[in-house]
């Protein structure tokens, strides 16, 4: 192996795209050193990592070898009973070969396969430099990287996310020769385009990183990305506040500048007045600003982070609230328009917006929505008139001024106007701050990871707005195919699943869903019957002869219907449990009992987890497997019970002896749901189960012994299988 010297690729560029610019960097390095690879180029890698600011794509690596190996090569030639003649002399076929190998047919060696033995032209030669291969590495490299929209620039056909203007190329301290969109390699770097606008040269790429520190640049974005939040959190607590710092805010702005610098700003206190969330959003979103919170309310101050130390902060922080005032004032001219107008009145706009052609208006998916809510609200101790009456409110705030503006204020707003709303006066203080709350928590989860609704009344809302959406969505057509989910029922079921095991309400899913069915089918003949007598009255008043026709809605069959709505759910829950760390093979188990309720599904699941620890569990797997292969394969009519007249065998006897005691002592642990309990109890049957193979032959002579030996089985089975299909945990 060669000696390694630390390698130093900087592309000095224009500003590259802020949400691509982490993505181009890895995938810059990332092909650097596959290329390198490629070659056979030994990489000593050590904790490297892509280096970028807004203005460069670096790579630096600890060891790069000086040259490739030595490179071997082998050709494969003609057999030695086509090579050679009786004589021992080449054949034409061999002097062709050797021709073509440059040799003499005397310098080739030879080689053994299954076929016999052959010649060989084998090889050896010195491997090129690096230095020489890096111009080739480099191309490769970059030609792999994901740039959508590549840019031309100057009189020439170079394209590339921006237009590039410096290459650094080191290997050791030597500058590597190589040119790229018109760049020639050297060791001059660039400094902060204002702080230092100057070359910075560099001597070694070990001296890489603090030149650039020293030419105010922080190339390491997670260094970087630190000064930032420990800015932006020192900017916070000197006014006493706590530093709103969201992930994907500060990788925005680690992308937007080369040296941070936090300022502190401040806007009027009136502000406060519009709901804090349109104000972070607009913050966040917009501005790239940091808001600052105090015990989990927005204050009047928030953090600037700017690309560069000003001698002036006061006039930074004036230009950075300048900005940010017309916006606020636009949040709030809204949300007191909105506060005028009441939600009530918002809701009345919702019959001329389409939710879908098929599906009718966003009025009428509230109308479905309120009628599976009041049906649902019984049953987990929830007001049904109140559940009825936030579902009927559920979609008002789509209306208004402020989530059109902020959309991703849906459900939010709606909050804030039901706190203010006179038409819900009437309601008492805890109906309506529950009401209002659950207009906010029935879109939860919004996004993978999130919480789920807290409140009954938002958990009843949540899973009736999902359960109209999955129902509507089939029905009229809108099944995800491939990545393909436009109405995103894939998310809207994995939604409407954790809300039900995780709320632990223990509801019948197949009644819920055939009710959501039933209630598309509704409101589909309903509408469809409308839109036909309008159609008819339009042909009567054009003096046209018309008959009635009938109308079929969307569904065919309100049962199948359920049906594929529940294996879409079962299929959801796979991430959700892989996530969880359950084995497939125990949500198998379950699955296959289809169980009516998903909490109860997540209970036995939990059950599961824990018999398969017992010692017992793989033998008792395995049996139930072979049971159950044994009563698919049997032609015999199954008594329905066990004669003890005909338990021949003292080991048929104890099974049935076992089996009986394990129905009776686990009947009630079943009846309360006490899957472990059943499950632990089912274990101890694994001596009489192994005993029973051994000794005794199932599909015996005498019909009456096969007959009343299937029935033993067939009441084991029920039996093992009472909690799950526990054969799946038979590998």
């Amino acid at each position: 192996m060669t000696d390694t010297k630390p390698l130093l690729i900087e592309l000095g560029t224009e500003e590259l795209p802020v949400k691509a610019l982490p993505g181009l960097a890895q995938a810059f390095f990332d092909g650097v050193i596959a290329a390198l690879d490629k070659r056979g180029i030994n990489v000593v890698r050590g904790d490297a990592k892509p280096l970028y600011t807004p203005r460069r794509l670096a790579v630096l690596l600890p060891g790069v070898a000086a040259e490739q190996p030595e490179q071997r090569g082998e050709v494969l030639g003609p057999y030695l009973n086509i090579a050679l003649d009786a004589d021992g002399q080449p054949t034409k076929a061999l002097q062709g070969f050797a021709a073509k190998a440059g040799v003499d047919w005397t310098q080739l060696e030879k080689t053994t396969d299954a076929k016999g033995e052959r010649f060989v032209h084998r090889t050896a030669t010195a491997g090129a430099t690096t230095a020489a291969l890096l111009p080739d590495i480099l191309r490769e490299a970059i030609a792999a990287m994901p740039i959508p929209k590549p840019m031309r620039w100057g009189a020439h056909a170079h394209a590339f996310a921006r237009p590039v203007h410096w290459l650094v190329a080191l290997h050791g301290d030597a500058v590597v020769e190589a040119d790229l969109f018109g760049a020639r390699a050297g060791r001059d770097s660039r400094g902060h385009r204002f702080m230092h606008d100057a070359p910075v040269t560099i001597a070694a790429p070990g001296d890489y990183i603090e030149a650039l520190r020293a030419a105010s640049v922080l190339v390491d974005p997670d260094a970087r990305r630190q000064a930032i939040a420990d800015a932006v959190d020192a900017a916070a607590r000197a006014v006493d506040g706590q530093a709103r710092i969201e992930t994907d805010n500060l990788e925005q702005v680690n992308c937007l500048v080369e040296w941070p610098s936090a300022v502190a700003c401040t806007f009027e206190a009136e502000f406060l007045a519009v709901p804090q969330e349109a104000l972070i959003a607009t913050m966040e979103a917009n501005q790239k600003f940091f808001p600052v919170l105090r015990d989990g309310r927005l204050t009047e101050h928030f953090i600037g982070i700017a690309n560069i130390v000003s001698k002036d902060p006061a006039e930074v922080a004036k230009g950075y609230e300048r900005v940010i005032r017309p916006r606020f004032a636009d949040a709030k001219f809204f949300f007191d328009e909105d506060l005028k107008q009441g939600l009530s009145a918002m809701n009345e706009g919702l019959r001329t917006v389409t939710y879908q052609a098929k599906l009718g208006s966003i009025a009428d998916k509230v109308a479905r929505v309120a009628a599976l809510a009041q049906a649902i609200a019984p049953q987990v101790g929830v007001d049904a008139g109140l559940a009825q009456r936030a579902a009927q409110l559920s979609k008002a705030d789509l209306q208004s001024r402020m989530v059109g503006e902020f959309p991703e204020l849906q459900g939010i707003a709606g909050r804030y106007y039901a706190q203010h709303d006179p038409a819900l006066a009437g309601l008492s203080e805890d109906d309506r701050s529950a009401l209002a709350n659950a207009l906010d928590e029935a879109w939860q989860p919004r996004f993978a990871g999130d919480d789920i609704a807290l409140s009954a009344l938002g958990k009843v809302l949540a899973i009736a707005e999902r359960l109209d959406t999955l129902a509507g969505g089939f029905a009229a057509g809108l099944k995800p195919t491939g990545n393909k989910d436009p109405f995103a029922l894939r998310r809207n079921a994995l939604g409407l699943a954790r809300t039900l095991i995780e709320s632990g309400f223990d509801l019948d899913l197949n009644v819920l869903l055939r009710r959501a069915a039933e209630e598309i089918q509704r409101a589909a003949v309903s509408l469809e019957a409308t839109r036909a007598m309008d159609k008819l009255k339009s042909l009567e008043a054009q003096g046209i002869a018309t008959k009635s026709a009938s109308v079929a809605g969307l569904v065919e069959s309100t049962e199948a219907l359920a049906d594929e709505l529940y294996d879409f759910l079962l299929e959801r829950l796979k991430s959700y449990y892989a996530d969880r760390g359950v084995p497939a093979a125990h949500l198998a188990a379950v699955a296959a009992l289809r169980p009516a309720s998903l909490y109860d599904l997540d209970r036995r699941i939990d059950a599961i987890g824990t018999f398969a620890q017992l010692p017992e569990a793989a033998a008792l797997a395995a049996a139930d497997k072979r049971i159950r292969n044994i009563l698919r394969k049997a032609d015999d009519v199954i008594p329905g019970a066990v004669d003890a007249a005909l338990l021949r065998e003292p080991a048929e006897a104890a099974l049935a002896e076992a089996v009986a005691a394990a129905h009776g002592e686990t009947g009630p642990a079943l009846a309360q749901g006490d899957y472990v309990a059943v499950l632990t109890r089912l274990a101890r049957l694994r001596p009489q189960v192994d005993a029973f193979f051994d000794a005794v032959m199932v599909n015996a002579d005498d019909p009456a012994l096969r007959g009343n030996r299937l029935a033993l089985l067939q009441g084991l089975a029920d039996r093992l299988g009472s909690v799950a299909a526990i054969g799946h945990l038979s590998a």
